[in-house]
């Protein structure tokens, strides 16, 4: 089925630049044809003139004869010769693998609609493609990072999802695993995130103890981070470099602590920042760029000293961008931040292949890349605002000359990637913008599945609202309400004395009016008439008890009927004073005054 898909799609991206090609045919046809009406001479003298020039230019290049043995051939006689019949120049990317790139053929993928201007604060800072090809992520300094699937989209070329996975810090690398299904998102927090391919997070590294000096004894990055690299081998494992002067591995697994440590360090054994880092293609080293314009090399299994160590590969306190391996896995090439291109041979890293300057950059993500082949090595270059347009330069690997170079636009060029796969190279811009380009005969999918659809129309929601029937003479009782604003109903509302009427204020103290005035009304008087209640007893208890005494005499149930034998006579005790049981207390238990 998608072998079928993407037939299809070459189908119609042929049919469309056939098209488009007869177009441009018929265009220069009617150019030529009013050129031809413009110059159409007065004189038959010019005419006989003009014939025998095009006689004699026809000759000449037939039988290939000098131009210079006649000095009228020189002149310009009549309209120009067709643009087939001009020899046109050889292009040197025609024997590289994606071949000669017309601007034509290029398709914008906006990062920003509602501005196009060249801002840096709107910068594409990172580029990430599925191993497919099948979809695109780029991310900014605007903390958004967008995913474009080249299938479903069409000629409007939106991004279907948007998302801020870091809050307010600036993306600055966005790569994709080798199996498509995880994207390592490295912003200038201290903590790299792993999402997946809809976004949703997965893991999101630990923060390390700040406040501790050795660097290996924390378990994650102290400061801002620069860039990230998944492992092209191990799945699950990525490596992160930061402003703390590490290199940290890490485990999807294990988002708690880093997998190794690898401290970069300078001839004298200080500190020195990593700008970037990379992995070998086989996954056996690991690079790092380092602001003191070293290059080290570790192997990955060994963490204390680098295997390879160049201390002055580039200039001294500049920033080297970008570090990446050929495909054969022997050859680096480092873009650095002195505006130059270096070529280095891991066998023999002691000085560089080759350098190639006047290549100004203006931000510490600018990328260099090997092509699928490994027969060309392609960089941007950085432009100040206004001063002319940003370019993506070719270089040949072998001589590296400077074989071809393109005009993007007219800001700075800041990432590029090149799909093995698809063979089409994506452009980041420093106006927000970010390109795709391809070949219409030696690319696959990817863009061209996207460039031949139609853009969507709009649908057009209709909805069906309740006429109004107004008939001036009908009887009110059938009368429909007119429908009102809501002032105007309000307005009228205000004169209905039902709707308007104000309810009365509760009434406050003794009462009034004919109302009875409330009690309980705070919490004081409801406490005062519900709970601190007045419970004085003045009735007397002897009377009390008495009022049953006759009752109990004539019918006695519980004292009397006890005692009816042995004491029918009721006898009471004596009633004795006080001060006679106090004289029968023994001392101890007298009061003493």
């Amino acid at each position: 089925m998608f072998e079928q898909t993407r037939r299809t799609a070459v189908e119609r991206s042929r049919k469309t630049l056939e098209a488009r090609e007869r177009e441009e045919e018929m265009n220069r046809e009617k150019e030529l044809r009013r050129q031809n009406e413009d110059l159409e001479p007065t004189s038959s003298g010019s005419n006989v003139a003009r014939a025998c020039s095009k006689s004699s230019s026809r000759d000449t290049s037939s039988s290939g004869s000098d131009e210079s043995s006649d000095s009228s051939d020189d002149e310009l006689i009549g309209p120009p010769l067709p643009l087939k019949m001009v020899e046109e120049p050889v292009n040197p990317m025609e024997e590289g693998v994606l071949g000669p790139l017309p601007p034509p053929l290029a398709e914008d993928v906006e990062e920003d609609d509602d501005d196009d201007g060249d801002s840096e604060e709107e910068e594409v800072s990172a580029l990430g493609l599925d191993p497919s090809g099948a979809r695109l992520v780029t991310g900014g300094y605007d903390y958004d990072v967008k995913f474009w699937d080249f299938a479903g989209m069409d000629a409007s070329f939106k991004a279907f999802r948007s998302l801020q996975p870091c809050e307010c810090h600036q993306i600055k690398s966005l790569q994709y695993s080798n199996t498509g299904d995880m994207i390592l998102v490295v912003s200038g927090s201290s903590q790299a995130k792993v999402i997946d391919r809809d976004g949703f997070e997965v893991m999101e590294c630990i923060k390390g103890d700040q406040y501790i000096v050795d660097m290996a004894n924390t378990k994650g990055h102290t400061a801002m981070l620069h860039t990230g690299s998944w492992h092209p081998k191990i799945k699950g494992e990525f490596m992160t470099c930061s402003n703390d002067a590490t290199v940290r591995t890490w485990e999807v697994e294990n988002p708690k602590k880093q997998k190794s440590v690898f401290k970069p360090r300078t001839m004298q054994g200080k500190k020195v920042i990593p700008t970037t880092c990379m992995y070998s293609r086989d996954g056996n080293l690991i690079a790092a760029a380092c602001q003191n314009g070293s290059i080290q090399i570790w192997d990955r299994n060994l963490t204390v000293h680098p295997k390879f160590h160049y201390k002055q590969a580039h200039d001294p306190g500049t920033d080297t961008s970008c570090v990446t391996f050929s495909y054969d896995g022997t050859v680096l090439a480092s873009r650095g931040g002195d505006d130059t291109l270096k070529l280095w041979d891991i066998r023999q890293f002691n000085k560089p292949l080759f350098s190639a300057s006047g290549l100004p950059t203006m931000f510490p993500m600018t990328d260099c890349c090997f092509s699928p082949d490994d027969k060309l090595i392609v960089t941007g270059t950085s432009v100040q605002r206004g001063c002319g347009s940003g370019k993506l330069v070719f270089f040949e690997r072998r001589t590296f000359q400077r074989v071809y170079e393109i005009d993007i636009t007219d800001a700075s060029v800041v990432r590029c990637l090149w799909h093995p796969k698809l063979n089409q190279i994506m452009v980041g811009t420093g106006n927000g913008l970010a390109k795709v380009y391809y070949d219409p005969n030696k690319s696959q999918r990817g863009a061209k599945l996207c460039v031949v659809k139609t853009q969507r129309k709009a649908k057009q929601a209709e909805t069906l609202t309740q006429d109004y029937i107004i008939t001036p003479h009908a009887l009110p009782m059938f009368r429909e309400p007119r429908q009102r604003s809501t002032r105007k109903q309000l307005e009228k509302d205000r004169l209905d004395p039902l709707k308007s009427h104000k309810p009365e204020p509760p009434v406050a103290g003794p009462g009034r009016g004919g109302r009875v005035g409330t009690h309980g009304g705070t919490l004081s008087s409801y406490i005062v008439k519900n709970i601190a209640l007045d419970k004085t007893d003045d009735s007397n208890p002897r009377e009390a008890i008495l009022r049953h005494a006759k009752a109990a005499e004539d019918n006695p149930y519980w004292v009397s009927p006890a005692y009816s034998k042995t004491q029918p006579k009721t006898m009471f005790a004596q009633v004795e004073s006080d001060d006679e049981e106090t004289k029968n207390e023994p001392e101890w238990k007298k009061r003493k005054i």
